[in-house]
C-alpha cells in the first residue's frame, strides 16, 4: 500500500468516526478540500477495504466502520432486521423477508453468520430473501421470532 493511499484511508476513517458521512461524493469533496485528489471509484474501493458499510440511523443513511457497529452476530442481525427488513411472511416451509432494493444480500449474510438453528440457508435477490428452514422447524414460530428481533423485543 502506498503512503498516499494509507494517508487517504486514514483521513476517510477519521471522518467516518467523527461525522455522519452520507455519500462517497461527500468524501471526494472533503478529500479535495484537504488537497488529496480522488475519484468516486477510488473512494468506493477505500471504503470497501476499510470494511465501511452504509447504514440507516435516525432516518438518514451514512457510512460506519466495523468498530462502530454492534459487536456479535446477534446484535448485528437484530440491527439489520430492524433497519432493513420491511416485511416477514411465511410461504410453506420458507420464510420470505422483504427489504429495500439492494439490501437483501446484506441481511442474508447476517442471517447466515448468526447460525440460527432453524435456518438451513438463505437465498437473496435484490430486495427479497428466502429462508429455507430445517426439517421440523415451524415457519410461523420462526417468523414470529424474527419479527420480535426486528422490533427489538
Amino acid at each position: 500500500m502506498t503512503a498516499a493511499k494509507q494517508q487517504r484511508q486514514r483521513m476517510i476513517a477519521d471522518w467516518l468516526r467523527q461525522h455522519r458521512i452520507g455519500s462517497q461524493e461527500e468524501l471526494v469533496a472533503r478529500l479535495d478540500l484537504a488537497g488529496v485528489p480522488a475519484t468516486q471509484a477510488t473512494v468506493s474501493r477505500d471504503l470497501d477495504e476499510l470494511g465501511a458499510v452504509r447504514i440507516r440511523r435516525d432516518g438518514t443513511m451514512h457510512y460506519r466502520l466495523p468498530e462502530q457497529l454492534e459487536t456479535g452476530e446477534a446484535g448485528r442481525l437484530d440491527r439489520l432486521l430492524s433497519e432493513w427488513v420491511t416485511d416477514i411472511v411465511t410461504a410453506g416451509n420458507l420464510i420470505v423477508l422483504k427489504t429495500p432494493p439492494g439490501s437483501a444480500n446484506l441481511v442474508a449474510n447476517a442471517l447466515d453468520a448468526a447460525g440460527l438453528e432453524e435456518v438451513a440457508g438463505t437465498i437473496a435477490g435484490d430486495d427479497t430473501i428466502f429462508l429455507a428452514l430445517v426439517d421440523g422447524a415451524v415457519p410461523g414460530a420462526v417468523a414470529s421470532a424474527l419479527r420480535r428481533r426486528r422490533e427489538g423485543r
